[in-house]
């Protein structure tokens, strides 16, 4: 039986270092005067505008600081500090590495993710995973978040196979997954990470 694997990517094939909000107060610091406090006013805007399926949500996250903190900054170079800062600041553990070339071997995979097209393949491609996946869909791309069945939709019609796999970390990712008729398999972070490879190495 021809299976095709679907993995979410922030959470689950990366792990950022630490809370994304201070990621984004690093990348301000030096910039505006108290980099917490812009920086929930760029999470409160992007979340806004992401939730919402409107073009740029980074840059109107970025617009909200610059204009709240009256900077000259050009807002479009914030959102490329940020771009790189995920990069790099983010980790794919070497159990997550040897999983994608052992289920590459007999299954076609994919990735299945919530996000913005840019930023999603620009660490796909820092962190060397490109070459995995046949694939990459992002819900940016789609005009629908996860568990919208517009995603797992074109996840079909990108991929042919008789069996569908999705693995995520997230509700919206496993009950997209079955909602669809993909099997679902929810990641579970903390100290049985390595084990959680192993066994879906084995399940699949």
């Amino acid at each position: 039986m021809s299976t095709a694997i679907f993995f979410d990517l922030d959470g689950t094939l990366l792990t950022f270092e630490e809370p994304y909000e201070e990621i984004v107060a690093d990348v301000l610091r030096g910039t505006v005067a108290d980099p917490a406090a812009a920086s929930e006013r760029f999470l409160s805007t992007f979340g806004e505008h992401f939730d919402a399926l409107e073009p740029d949500p980074y840059l109107a996250g970025m617009e909200a600081v610059c204009e709240s903190e009256g900077l000259d900054a050009k807002p479009d170079e914030l959102v490329g500090a940020l771009r790189r800062a995920e990069c790099e600041r983010t980790t794919v553990s070497e159990d997550a590495r040897e999983s994608l070339v052992a289920l590459g071997a007999e299954n076609a995979l994919g990735v299945l993710t919530d996000g913005v097209g840019d930023f999603q393949r620009a660490k796909l491609k820092h962190h060397g995973l490109l070459d995995h996946f046949e694939t990459v869909i992002v819900s940016d791309d789609i005009g629908a978040h996860k568990p919208d069945a517009a995603m797992f939709d074109r996840a079909r019609e990108s991929i042919d196979a008789e069996e569908y796999v999705m693995v995520g970390d997230t509700d919206a990712d496993v009950e997209g997954a079955r909602e669809a008729g993909f099997v679902p398999v929810r990641v579970e972070h903390g100290e049985d990470m390595p084990d959680f490879w192993s066994t879906l190495r084995a399940l699949v």
